[in-house]
């Protein structure tokens, strides 16, 4: 004779697993279909910087202490003047987000391998830059002082119009999604060429690890 109380759990059993898988797959959904729209935010708000174009408006760019730096578009500028290095990069911006910079350093191209650079190696820029999406902007840094730590080699490299490097580093305008971009600047019998060599995302995922 049928066990009537028997049949009767293991179908309320039964039915709290189904239940339970169904719970499951519908959470996992979520969370695949919430991780899909965050990275999709992000991607919105994610700057990519890039040297300007060769047919970019030239800009003027002013310094602290009235130095004016005229720079064409696809080019650089670096300038050793009474004893003050000057360096100037017009950027566009191709990613889809707001980019601040916060911060940069510069060195000859030749010390060091092609590692990434250590955040609290970089100094804080003293002014505001904001480069808009799809937009141009510019990046510029100054070395005035002769003891300057971060001078080390600069001087002889720019006098002998050596190859530098410029690593910059920004994020969105959150804060986040912070982004190492290095760029090279080559001497040319027109001025300093200015390309980009590599980028480097600090908050999340690194394409590269």
């Amino acid at each position: 004779m049928a066990d009537w109380s028997t049949i009767a759990s293991l179908s309320t059993a039964g039915g709290t697993l189904v239940l339970a898988i169904a719970t499951f797959s519908s959470v996992r959904a979520s969370q695949r279909t919430a991780r899909i729209a965050e990275q999709s935010l992000l991607i919105g708000l994610r700057p990519v910087l890039a040297p300007t174009n060769e047919d970019d408006t030239p800009i003027t760019v002013t310094f602290g202490d009235q130095h004016l730096v005229s720079v064409a578009g696809g080019t650089g500028s670096v300038e050793l003047e009474a004893g003050r290095l000057y360096f100037v990069i017009p950027l566009r911006n191709v990613g889809q987000g707001l980019a601040v910079l916060h911060s940069w350093r510069a060195e000859p191209r030749g010390l060091r391998p092609g590692e990434q650079p250590a955040p609290e190696s970089f100094r804080r820029l003293q002014r505001d830059l904001y480069i808009p999406a799809g937009g141009t902007g510019f990046w510029q840094g100054a070395i005035r002082e002769l003891e300057d730590d971060m001078r080390g080699g600069l001087d002889d490299a720019v006098a002998a119009g050596e190859p530098l490097l410029v690593d910059l580093l920004y994020g969105d305008y959150e804060g986040g999604q912070r982004t190492i971009s290095r760029f090279s600047l080559v001497h040319t019998d027109g001025g300093w060429l200015a390309g980009v060599v590599r980028h480097w995302r600090l908050d999340g995922v690194n394409p590269r690890d």
